[in-house]
């Protein structure tokens, strides 16, 4: 059974690339792989020096908004940092927040609920704050595409600044400047800044108009667990900002992380961006999905060991809740598709298909089947939808092709949102089933697999691990070198886990013999028999307190079947 087309990389040519860096060739085959093609920038990637990160003034309106800002700090205004509910959206919340009132702003935060208010500025509640007295409104992660609320609230008499990494529409809002590295008159060199970096290169630059160069850097935890939450590609300056981040998480956490870790029993000092992706930010992500994500925001501002503590606990609990839901709710769904027929593009709805938890739902089905997924909670007159899609279909540029449809939307290539009237909900399926079926006809819809390089097991020992682990922070764009070894022996296989879903096997080449796991791959235990190639990374095992390299199966196949 094909699960995976596999692609290996070239071999690298240019054998005066690796003696002018003086690098492993592996590591220098590696580093090109990853789009570090000249010499001048090998050092750059591997130190993850300051150099990758840019002048904040790059940004066209950055003189304006700091400006602004500044009025506002020497007049006493009152000033709203309006965010959004997911990781990204809350650390970039907590940073504007707690940066501005460290330099003596009255500052308070918005954060929407999910289910009530859903993503993006309101009217009612810029109401609300004008009432309270806020003159200027601050957006971190949102506000792109809300161009009736900003104008609603210059009606109102508040200036609007945005921070956001959202693709913009067709037309801007009239906000008083816009602080977006994806606009199209915007020359700052670095386009895939999630939100809580734009939010960070905003109070960067107010800290340098105010002679605090350095002053911000206490703040980049939050922006690296924003980065690394929001799977933005973690190279150029979003791989300073991680690797910069995670020192930070890992010398001198803030309470409120310190306390997420020791509910998941990650020890101190060993966090990497895996944690953040697969523990910290799901336990934030968890209460906003519920419930209300402010209780997230308290946790990253607390200084109270014992609130942090607190905190964490419910965080704990509202995430064993929310994989409960979405179990539940993929089960719904998965039964749906089935039932319709598996199409290009996969599109199901259901009153009983909690918002919180449709973008898990969507994830899980294009995991699964290999298709752009559309969940939907239908309403009574209005409904929402979470996509997630595949490199091959860009899923916000066809929501634009929609846009007459919905009352809201944005979004990125992979995963998007909206808001749309219940009536248009048989249409949107109709346009984007249409829209499906013309850009991925001839296309195998399987998952690729890139390949770095060939290796034998024998070439594994040595200093190979340490090599790879010269590109970490891993993530998005960035991920754990892979490999392909040919015509392997199968040694020893089984199962393991609960449900019997994992393999575990031992592997020979010539001499050299490996342990290997194989998670998610325990149906196909019939299909191991030598030879085998296998698809893999190098990992460290972890378990009763030792450490052994292993490899991390990702795919195999009979030696001469090779699915590439």
């Amino acid at each position: 059974m094909k699960r995976n087309r596999w692609q290996l990389k070239p071999a690298l040519s240019d054998k005066n690339l690796v003696s002018a860096s003086g690098l492993p060739p592996l590591l220098v085959q590696l580093l090109y792989n990853r789009g570090v093609t000249e010499v001048s920038q090998f050092k750059s990637f591997l130190s993850v020096d300051i150099s990758l990160s840019h002048d904040p003034f790059l940004f066209p309106d950055m003189h304006r908004a700091v400006t602004r800002i500044y009025r506002a700090l020497l007049s006493g205004e009152h000033i709203a940092v309006y965010g959004d509910f997911d990781t990204d959206g809350i650390t970039g919340t907590a940073l504007l927040v707690s940066g501005l009132a460290s330099i003596g702003g009255k500052v308070t935060p918005y954060i929407p609920h999910r289910q009530t208010e859903g993503h993006g500025l309101r009217k009612a509640v810029l109401q609300d704050l004008a009432k309270q007295g806020v003159s200027l409104v601050i957006t971190n992660d949102c506000g792109t595409t809300n161009q009736d609320e900003v104008k609603q609230a210059q009606k109102l008499g508040m200036d609007v600044i945005i921070t956001d990494h959202h693709t913009p529409g067709p037309e801007l809002p009239p906000a008083f400047a816009h602080i977006n590295p994806k606009l199209d008159i915007s020359s700052y060199p670095f386009r895939h800044l999630a939100g809580a970096g734009v939010a960070f290169k905003l109070l960067q630059a107010l800290f340098q108009s105010l002679g605090k160069e350095s002053a911000g850097n206490e703040f980049l935890d939050l922006v690296a667990l924003g980065t690394i939450a929001d799977m933005s590609p973690l190279t150029g300056e979003n791989r300073f900002f991680a690797a910069e981040g995670l020192k930070l998480i890992n010398v001198k956490p803030r309470p409120g992380i310190r306390a997420i870790l020791n509910q998941a029993n990650v020890p101190a000092g060993s966090v990497i961006a895996e944690h953040i992706s697969w523990i910290i930010s799901p336990y934030l992500n968890a209460t906003g999905r519920l419930e209300h994500a402010m209780s997230s925001y308290r946790l990253l501002m607390t200084e109270s060991l014992t609130e942090a503590s607190k905190l964490a606990e419910l965080l704990a609990q509202k995430n064993e809740e929310r994989k409960r839901l979405t179990a539940t709710t993929f089960a719904k769904a998965r039964e749906q598709v089935l039932a319709k027929g598996i199409a290009p593009l996969i599109f199901v709805s259901s009153a009983e298909f909690p918002i919180g938890v449709a973008g898990l739902v969507a994830h899980r089905l294009t995991e699964e089947f290999y298709r752009p997924s559309v969940v939907i909670e239908l309403g009574e007159k209005m409904s929402s939808g979470s996509c997630r899609s595949i490199p091959e279909f860009d899923i916000i540029a066809n929501l634009n092709r929609c846009h007459s449809l919905f009352t809201q939307f944005g979004g990125h290539s992979q995963a998007a949102g909206f808001t749309i009237p219940t009536r248009n909900v048989p249409r949107l399926e109709a346009m984007l089933a249409e829209l499906a079926a013309s850009q991925l006809a001839g296309i195998e819809l399987l998952p690729r697999i890139d390949i770095d390089a060939e290796l034998t097991l024998h070439q594994l020992g040595g200093n190979t691990y340490q090599i790879t682990q010269q590109l970490a922070p891993f993530g998005q764009a960035n991920p754990p070198p892979t490999f392909i070894a040919r015509r392997v022996d199968v040694v020893q296989c089984r199962t393991m886990g609960n449900t019997n879903n994992h393999l575990r096997l031992k592997l020979r080449q010539n001499n050299s013999v490996w342990d290997g796991v194989a998670f998610g791959l325990g149906n196909h235990c019939a299909e191991v028999a030598s030879p085998l190639d296998i698809v893999f990374n190098l990992e460290i095992d972890r378990w009763n307190g030792k450490e052994l390299l292993r490899l991390n199966i990702l795919d195999f196949a009979q030696h001469g079947q090779e699915p590439f």
